[in-house]
């Protein structure tokens, strides 16, 4: 049987940390034997094209 996860206040704020300001992106809890060892958080940045980019036009193919 899968032992239960030990939680304490000390790893719910390391958790809201991580969290806090994702706007894209996750959150990994590593749990080894029944116990928090390890907060992974990758995040995303998203970017949208600049007019200038949209608006020029696609390099030409070598002939």
């Amino acid at each position: 049987m899968a032992k239960r996860v030990e939680w304490n206040e000390e790893w719910l704020e390391r958790i809201k940390d991580a969290v806090a300001g994702l706007s894209y992106g996750t959150v990994q809890i590593v749990v080894h034997d029944g116990r928090i060892v390890q907060i992974e958080r990758t995040e995303r940045f998203r970017y949208e094209p600049s007019a200038e980019s949209r608006n020029a036009s696609p390099p030409q193919a070598a002939k």
